[in-house]
């Protein structure tokens, strides 16, 4: 496994974070309504930005990113950022406080979805051999 599989499979669970958002947006929409539903996309708005400091980070430790004083402060304030983001989002715009939580899973399901995806053709490329 080099770095081009690894920026690939970073590629990949970026857009089926994105996916798992909206999908799941469009299912809390259909389900709870409009209110919920705003909670669910802003929660994996959230997910989607921490995966992405996350990825800043171990780019930056690995030596493949060139880390930024402004980014390695971000990435330590992250969960205090985030916990202000969740509280601005439950209690200034009034969205439901689970389906918050419910969205914040979207990259957690994304890196799901990705390890199931290497499993299968990566279990089907190795059968051929």
């Amino acid at each position: 496994m080099n770095q081009d599989f690894y920026a690939g499979a970073l590629r990949r669970i970026r857009w089926l974070a994105v996916a798992v958002g909206l999908g799941g947006t469009i299912a809390v929409l259909v389900a709870q309504g409009v209110r919920p539903a705003s909670g669910f996309l802003a929660g994996a708005a959230l997910s989607l930005l921490n995966f992405q400091g996350l990825a800043s980070m171990a780019n930056a430790l690995g030596g493949t990113g060139s880390p930024r004083v402004f980014a390695a402060m971000l990435i330590a304030l992250r969960y205090l950022l985030i916990g202000a983001a969740i509280y601005a989002i439950v209690k200034l715009l009034g969205f439901t406080p689970v389906a918050v939580l419910w969205g914040l899973l979207a990259a957690f399901g994304a890196v799901v979805l990705e390890i199931l995806c290497e499993l299968i053709f990566h279990g089907q490329e190795a059968h051929r051999r």
